[in-house]
């Protein structure tokens, strides 16, 4: 089952000698519980389009359908709700909150759209992450692998029909990056959640399901 399909996605910046084809018409397609790596070297288009799945910014031409919706016929307002629903997103520097608990940080976007915390699930995540005993801690207490750790469990608590990572192991050392991506496929794996992963790093995608490479805004290899 598809649970995200992209179509001649287009998204240009610039005019005439400034023109950037930062994606130019490329189409590709994620299977529900498959983990995929986009890669690319910088400038090559592969932030653009987590900004497109991510509805962060709009295409220009095309159509992406999450779970069965098109962001492309959404309002500013309905997209913000949808991504907080179906959207969940890890980030190289982690955005965690800094005032807030781990445990506030990782139920945040639960909260956010108003729903019941569902601690067993919280509890399970936690723990297979390492971080249970976290939960009273604050982000600047955490070493850079823990507070990524907190990244994967709060992007997974509100069971989302994706996850985008962008970059989760730019700023961690290679021990501890093996570490992360290790947790990051064992849990996706366990709650049979999809993810996308941006990466300029060839030794990381190897470890998903199936790598699309993009060059200059278009898929260039791997199975789109």
């Amino acid at each position: 089952m598809k649970i995200l399909e992209a179509k001649g996605l287009v998204k240009y910046y610039g005019k005439g000698e400034n023109l950037v084809k930062a994606v130019d018409h490329s189409s590709f397609s994620v299977e529900k519980g498959e983990f995929v790596a986009v890669v690319g070297t910088s400038g090559s288009g592969k932030t653009t389009i987590l900004n497109l799945i991510g509805g962060l910014d709009y295409a220009d031409e095309g159509e992406i359908t999450i779970d069965g919706e098109d962001l492309s016929r959404m309002k500013p307002d309905e997209l913000t709700i949808f991504r907080r629903r179906k959207i969940g997103f890890i980030f190289q520097n982690y955005n965690l909150v800094t005032v807030l608990s781990v445990y506030k940080n990782i139920i945040m976007p639960v909260k956010l759209d108003g729903n019941k915390v569902d601690d067993a699930y919280i509890q399970r995540i936690t723990a297979m992450l390492g971080i249970e005993k976290k939960m009273k801690s604050y982000p600047n207490q955490l070493s850079g692998g823990q507070q990524q750790r907190v990244a994967i469990a709060r992007a997974l608590s509100a069971k989302p029909a994706i996850i985008l990572a962008d970059e989760p192991t730019g700023n961690l050392d290679s021990k501890t990056s093996q570490e992360v991506m290790g947790l990051l496929k064992m849990t996706s794996r366990e709650f049979n959640q999809t993810v996308i992963m941006i990466t300029h790093n060839e030794e990381i995608a190897q470890l998903a399901d199936r790598t699309i490479h993009i060059e200059d805004g278009k898929i260039v290899g791997g199975k789109a």
